[in-house]
């Protein structure tokens, strides 16, 4: 068996109209959470995992898993593809001055 990291994205768009479609979504992410899922952005998570074998198995639990309603998504990257993703945030607003002048107001 080689090891080949390897990023599993699971995306999800579940329901939440009713208190039953809550529920349902609260407790497919605490899942994604306890198997060790962290959260890129909303209802967007990572794992990193060994190898295809291993993503496979967590994949085929994720399906035993889903919510009965809903859309869910899978994707398995290498880690290589995932480093490359670019991270862009919008403008920072700060009240903060950040400067190297002395400034002595008397």
């Amino acid at each position: 068996m080689s090891y080949r990291f390897m990023r599993i994205l699971v995306m999800f768009d579940l329901p939440t109209v009713s208190s039953a479609e809550k529920r349902e979504y609260r407790k497919f992410r605490k899942y994604l959470i306890m198997i060790g899922f962290q959260m890129l952005q909303e209802s967007v998570y990572s794992k990193l995992v060994l190898n295809t074998t291993s993503a496979n198995l967590i994949m085929n639990n994720i399906r035993n898993n889903k919510p009965p309603e809903g859309s869910l998504f899978m994707l398995t990257i290498t880690e290589k593809q995932f480093a490359k993703m670019e991270v862009l945030v919008g403008e920072k607003h700060s009240e903060v001055i950040d400067t190297t002048e002395r400034i002595i107001i008397l």
